[in-house]
This record gives structure tokens, C-alpha cells and sequence, in this order.
């Protein structure tokens, strides 16, 4: 009964089943341990925050460059603020829309270290909004923040194409600055942390590490584990389905139950094509036969008689003799009628 698994047709339904069910399975396990992966990350991220809040601050130039284990530690730097601040606009926090004040910190070996001295709420592009934002210290200073990487096109709220206005900048990075500063800046930056802001500016809480924590992209990874895994099973659903239909089928054949054939189809000489639309389109080449015309009646000619000429001695030619005609007799009644009007 089972020899049907032999045919040619289901070597070839038994190879894409065995293929396709282990490769499945091998992308959703993937798929399952870049979601773990970063599950582990971000319990790490938390779990180096409390030790960066305990460590000493540290010198910039031994945390750079920026890396896991040290984006978000506290770093401290000395040097002179610039007094031409940049705007860093649609950043949001605690679900408010707002934008970064972001100074440049000309350090003593001649590079420009971002620091990010605060968050104020409102709009970057207006006027009333702008002029609330407080002037750096003059002179020299030392500033601690947590250090953090340059921001890229996946950050939240940065913006990689043009069209902003005047003093503002889409992104912390190097790469935005250095065409907008005349001398050299570090591939970093820094968030002042409370107690280090002037005026009404908010401290920006330190970001997390890309790559890390539960953000969208870890959840994409658990939704594409369930489709692989969803996947292997539809491969066995389906050999299964087949395997079952083609046992009941021999099971039948077996027994003698053949399907039910169709109907004859009609006779070549019954069945007529309709045809084609370009049949129908094109004019008929037969020429229709034109209709019989009715021939004309004959007339009844009769020949021509004879002319006799008169005779030259003045006699009378001679006529033809006709029949004479007969009364018509009356009926019966009319003579009846005659007979007893007589005396």
C-alpha cells in the first residue's frame, strides 16, 4: 500500500519536506538567541549603570573610544565652552517634545568635545523658545558626564537630511559638526547629569548602547522566531494532508471503488467550437448568394393575320364566315312565367 512513497513524485515531496523543516527550525532558533541575546544586554546595561553610578569618574582620554563598556560611564574633562550654542530639535523626554542645547567644550589639546548641557521643552525654530536658553560659563571649566557614542540615522529623533534652521544640528556626531566648526571634534559626546545644569535645562539621561536593551528590533527577532517556527509545521501539516489522501485513494483502488468518470464528452462531429474573437471580428469571405428573381410573365402573342388586299375589279373579297350565335335558353321558371302570361 505504501509503495506510492517510491514514485518519483514523492522523492520529490520527501526532499523539500527534509530540507525545509530543518532549515526552519534553524532560523528560528536564530532568530530565538538574538532575542535572548539582547534580553542579556539589557539586564547588563542595568546592571552597569548602578556600577558606573559607584565608579570615579575617569579621564576622557582613557575612556575613548567608545565602546560598550564604557559608553555611559562618567567622564571628566576640562576646557572652554563656546558661546555659539547649537539647537538639537524633536528630541522628546518624559513624553514631551522639546530640544537639546548642545555647546561645544574646547578641550586644552585642540579638539571640541560635544556636551549636551541640558533639555528644554518647546520648539527649536521659535523665537520666544530660543531666548530662554542660559548662556554657557565664560573661562575655563571641568565638566563630568556620562560619555556617550555619536548618534547615527537610527537614533530616535535624529535627522539626516537638511532643512533646519539657523544655529541647529540633526545629529550628535563628528560627522554633522565638522562642517559646521572650524577646528576638530571627537568622535563622542557627553550628558551633563543632574546637579551639573544651569537654569531651567533638564539633564538627558545617558542612551542606551545600540544594539542592546529591549528596543523594536529585539521584538522583531521573537515575531520572526513564531513565523520559521509556523513555517516547519505547515511542512508537516502538508506532507501529512498528502501522505493521507493518497493511502485513502489506493485504499479504494484496492477495493475496487474507482471515481466517478464523467460524462462522455460529445462526438467530433457534434461538437462545435465557437469562435474566435477574431473570427467574429473579420468579415465573412463567402459571398452570400443574391436571391432568385421572378421571372417576368410571358404575353400571349398571337400571330399576325393575313391582310388580303381588295380585289382591283372593285369586287368584295370574301369574309370569313363566323358562327352565329344561339339564345341562350331561359330557365325553367322564367319559361313557366312566359307560357302563363299567354292567352
Amino acid at each position: 500500500m505504501y509503495r506510492f512513497l517510491l514514485t518519483p513524485r514523492w522523492w520529490g515531496i520527501n526532499l523539500v519536506v527534509a530540507l525545509g523543516v530543518p532549515f526552519c527550525l534553524f532560523m528560528g532558533s536564530w532568530q530565538l538567541g538574538r532575542f535572548e541575546a539582547r534580553v542579556e544586554s539589557h539586564q547588563e546595561q542595568q546592571r552597569d549603570e548602578d556600577v558606573h553610578a559607584s565608579q570615579a569618574p575617569a579621564p576622557l582620554e582613557r575612556l575613548l573610544p567608545v565602546t560598550k563598556e564604557t559608553s555611559g560611564r562618567l567622564a571628566t574633562v576640562s576646557g572652554r565652552y563656546e558661546q555659539d550654542q547649537l539647537l538639537v530639535p524633536d528630541r522628546r523626554l518624559d513624553e514631551k517634545s522639546g530640544f537639546y542645547v548642545l555647546t561645544l567644550l574646547r578641550t586644552d589639546a585642540g579638539k571640541a568635545l560635544p556636551v549636551v548641557r541640558g533639555w528644554l521643552p518647546g520648539d527649536a525654530d521659535t523665537t520666544a523658545d530660543r531666548t530662554r536658553v542660559p548662556a554657557p560659563p565664560r573661562g575655563e571649566v571641568t565638566v563630568t558626564g556620562a560619555l556617550q557614542a555619536s548618534e547615527n540615522q537610527g537614533t530616535d529623533g535624529a535627522h539626516a537630511g537638511g532643512g533646519l534652521g539657523e544655529g541647529q544640528v540633526g545629529m550628535i556626531s563628528a560627522a554633522s559638526l565638522v562642517n559646521l566648526v572650524p577646528y576638530p571634534v571627537h568622535n563622542a559626546w557627553i550628558t551633563l547629569p543632574d546637579g551639573e545644569t544651569q537654569g531651567s535645562l533638564r539633564a538627558v539621561p545617558a542612551a542606551a548602547v545600540e544594539g542592546s536593551g529591549l528596543d523594536l528590533k529585539a521584538f522583531q527577532n521573537l515575531g520572526y522566531t513564531g513565523e520559521w517556527f509556523v513555517f516547519a509545521g505547515f511542512f508537516l501539516f502538508m506532507w501529512f494532508r498528502l501522505f493521507r489522501r493518497e493511502v485513502e485513494t489506493q485504499r479504494d483502488l484496492a477495493l475496487g471503488l474507482l471515481p466517478e468518470q464523467t460524462e462522455a464528452s460529445p462526438s467530433q462531429e457534434e461538437r462545435t467550437d465557437p469562435p474566435s474573437p477574431r473570427q467574429q471580428m473579420e468579415p465573412s469571405q463567402e459571398r452570400p448568394e443574391p436571391p432568385e428573381r421572378p421571372e417576368p410573365p410571358r404575353e400571349r402573342t398571337q400571330p399576325p393575320r393575313e391582310r388580303t388586299q381588295p380585289p382591283q375589279d372593285g369586287t368584295q373579297p370574301p369574309q370569313e364566315e363566323t358562327e352565329p350565335l344561339r339564345a341562350r335558353p331561359e330557365p325553367p321558371q322564367e319559361q313557366a312565367e312566359s307560357t302563363a302570361a299567354q292567352p
